[in-house]
């Protein structure tokens, strides 16, 4: 019995943090210690959240959201990985010119770009994707250009040795050796454009999850908001988990250095 009480209180050691969480946010608006008027209790939000994928409501704005985060994203990567790969690995010295002005791009927020976003885009569908876009390109970018940098130049000069020629040595050795850097830009860009989704919706929106918490802050509907707010949350947890399992299984040489030291 101790064993089992052992091996369960193991499992659960990482989700103690969450547990305590979530009853602090159910305890505190009804001890007086938070006022409900605007954190209700967590009870309050789950019910906001079923009532909302009761009346499919809450299934329009993800989808709608979903469509942008994936249109952005998929841009992104379109760009910056053919890009990261020509720098880092055919031009290291026009990315080693260009470093400091991508340095201090990937550094403006694209909050501050908002004027220049509406200027050019409006406030439609087009504005929302470039705001993602934005924000999601640079990670994918550093990350693809640290990837294909760090190739151990070893084995492209065996690879040569070996008669291999340039897609040979691009298709099993760079692409192999960038692979991880890359997905994990890809992952760190998923990140931040969820995160930017919020405020990406906010413009001349009517659809979409930062539509939803906007409204509702408008509206003083806290349980909604707290409700769109976990959803974004866990659409981006499942986004992340979703892009790691895609590694798992095309970068597979991982797991056999790992098997074989």
């Amino acid at each position: 019995m101790k064993k089992w009480i052992f091996a369960l209180n193991e499992r659960l050691l990482d989700y103690y943090g969450i547990i305590a969480f979530f009853l602090l946010w159910e305890m505190a608006p009804r001890l007086g210690l938070a006022d409900p008027q605007f954190i209700p209790p967590f009870s309050k939000v789950i019910q906001a959240e079923w009532k909302l994928l009761a009346n499919g409501e809450l299934f329009i704005h993800i989808a709608v959201s979903m469509q942008r985060v994936l249109i952005g994203m998929a841009f992104a990567m379109v760009i910056a990985v053919p890009l990261g790969f020509i720098l880092g690995g055919w031009f290291p010295r026009v990315a080693k010119f260009f470093d400091p002005l991508f340095s201090i791009l990937g550094q403006i927020n694209a909050f501050s770009l908002f004027p220049i976003f509406i200027l050019f885009f409006g406030i439609g569908e087009s504005a929302k994707i470039v705001i993602i876009f934005w924000s999601s390109i640079w990670a994918i970018l550093f990350a693809t250009i640290a990837g294909v940098q760090h190739v151990e130049p070893m084995y492209i000069k065996s690879a040569r040795s070996m008669g291999a020629n340039g897609a040979t040595i691009f298709f099993k050795v760079i692409l192999p050796g960038a692979a991880p850097s890359i997905f994990t830009g890809i992952r760190m860009g998923s990140t931040i454009a969820f995160l930017m989704l919020i405020a990406a919706e906010m413009i001349g929106a009517s659809k979409g999850l930062g539509w939803l918490i906007h409204n509702s802050t408008i509206n003083y509907q806290m349980a909604r908001l707290f409700a769109a707010t976990i959803t974004i949350a866990l659409l981006g947890a499942g986004m992340n988990f979703f892009i790691h399992w895609i590694e798992g299984n095309v970068v597979d040489w991982k797991d056999e250095a790992d098997l074989n030291p």
